[in-house]
């Protein structure tokens, strides 16, 4: 039997994370990640294998940084743990007996159980497995039309890659817009504006009634009663926590299927903990329960769960996901941080907002300069940003990045009044005219005229 004083179960963002702030935080104990595959994808960068990187090799998360530490990889399968023994099962027989335990088993392509066709031969899903990627990559290999179910980032950025690797694509999504839920109409719009402009054909504001064929997928049949001709279909419909393990083990599951887990990401288990896509997570601004996926947020709870495994921090907890999340269509960067407009309102803030558009580079005429849009919404009570989105150069990811640090810290708009920034016209807006200080002072007007 072998024995760890950390056991890390899964190897991508939050196995990665996890078990090198455990070794860096504690480097006289032993730390073991075990994970089922020999190559780990990077995440974020999986739809960009089927164009821009060209392939799946080109798209590793490199264990270099873990070996360096000492940390230990098996390759291996978990099919049990003994919680009360605090000892791993491997498929293959081997067992590991731990000390403390970090579960990071990710999450799942979601296949909705009623749609009827989904087992049908070239029906995929994306998952963050590389045999099947390849398979996928090379099944699509002299195909023609190919419909992508989910207008979501995945499923915008693989009908983009796939539309620049010359495949007829279509995106159907069942929202009236493309990333209508993660971002306000009129970015959204620019988004649907730019993928058509690109080559992408849209089917907007309807679902998926059925995929239909003989063995093989050759249509799809959507529920305003248009039929699309495909050779392929991919579901990017969503990801289910992968948490089958979890519930063999007696831990807590939540309502939507996660691993119940605190601000230190502790589980209902003594010396279990449990970050990323199959922990539980509450909303930053709202408090309630959230089901989002990030590799980033789950970067940020792994690190929570190493830095809090033999000695609890106050200062070191997770205290909800903000949800920063970032595209690109073309040339053209989406960025969104915290609560969009028509959620904030929802929710039932009183909310003011501002917008401002300029120029990303100073003066405008340089070679790369880019249009840049900076939305705030702000609390109409306080002045505490709730959510901020931006639309611009490749830069935008991150500003994007800056607002989230803004809701993080609970700032006011007038901090944002009050941000000192350095700005070098290759580099950034011009410093009289800097989108994000420029969307803050509109948002102070509106609140000082309320």
């Amino acid at each position: 039997m072998k024995k760890t004083n950390v056991l890390v179960i899964g190897g991508s963002a939050t196995g990665l994370v996890g078990a090198m702030t455990a070794k860096t935080n504690y480097p006289d104990k032993s730390v073991t990640v075990v994970r089922k595959e020999e190559k780990v994808m990077i995440p974020c960068g999986i739809p960009y294998i089927f164009s821009t990187v060209e392939c799946s090799d080109n798209n590793i998360l490199p264990d270099g940084g873990l070996q360096k530490l000492g940390v230990d990889i098996i390759i291996g399968e978990v099919t049990g743990v003994d919680t009360k023994a605090k000892v791993c099962t491997l498929k293959d027989g081997e067992t590991i007996q731990y000390d403390k335990l970090i579960m990071g088993t990710g999450s799942l392509p979601s296949v909705p159980a009623w749609l009827k066709g989904a087992e049908l031969e070239n029906v995929f899903t994306i998952p963050k497995n590389k045999d099947y990627l390849d398979e996928l990559h090379k099944k699509l290999d002299g195909l023609g039309k190919v419909v992508v179910i989910g207008a979501g980032f995945i499923g915008v950025e693989v009908s983009d890659e796939l539309n620049k690797a010359g495949k007829n694509v279509t995106l159907v999504e069942i929202l009236p817009r493309v990333l209508g839920a993660t971002f306000d109409d009129e970015f959204a719009a620019e988004a649907e504006r730019l993928l058509t402009e690109r080559g992408v054909q849209l089917k907007t504001n309807c679902g998926v009634k059925e995929i239909i064929g003989d063995r093989r997928v050759s249509k799809v049949s959507l529920n305003n009663g248009e039929t699309l001709d495909a050779d392929a279909v991919i579901l990017a419909l969503g990801y289910l926590p992968n948490t089958e393990l979890a519930k063999s083990m007696g831990l807590e599951i939540n309502d939507y299927g996660f691993i119940k887990a605190d601000q230190y990401r502790r589980t209902s288990i003594s010396d279990v903990f449990a970050a990323g896509d199959c922990a539980a997570k509450i909303d930053f601004a709202t408090g309630m329960p959230s089901k989002i996926m990030l590799a980033s947020t789950a970067c940020t709870e792994a690190r929570t769960a190493g830095m809090n495994l033999y000695e609890l921090s106050t200062v070191n907890t997770f205290r909800g996901t903000i949800g920063i999340y970032s595209t690109c269509i073309g040339d053209t960067a989406f960025g969104v941080a915290g609560l969009i407009e028509q959620t904030a309102a929802k929710e039932g803030f009183k909310i003011v907002t501002g917008s401002f558009t300029g120029v990303n580079r100073h003066p405008g005429k340089m070679a790369d300069a880019h249009k840049e849009t900076v939305k705030l919404i702000v609390s109409k009570q306080s002045g505490v940003i709730l959510g901020g989105e931006v639309m611009g150069g490749k830069c935008a990811g991150q500003l994007v990045n800056v607002i989230g640090v803004a809701i993080q810290s609970h700032m006011t708009v007038n901090d944002l009044l009050m941000m000192q920034i350095g700005t070098q016209p290759m580099l950034t807006a011009s410093p009289a005219g800097f989108p994000l200080i420029k969307a803050a002072e509109i948002v102070a007007k509106a609140l000082k005229n309320s």
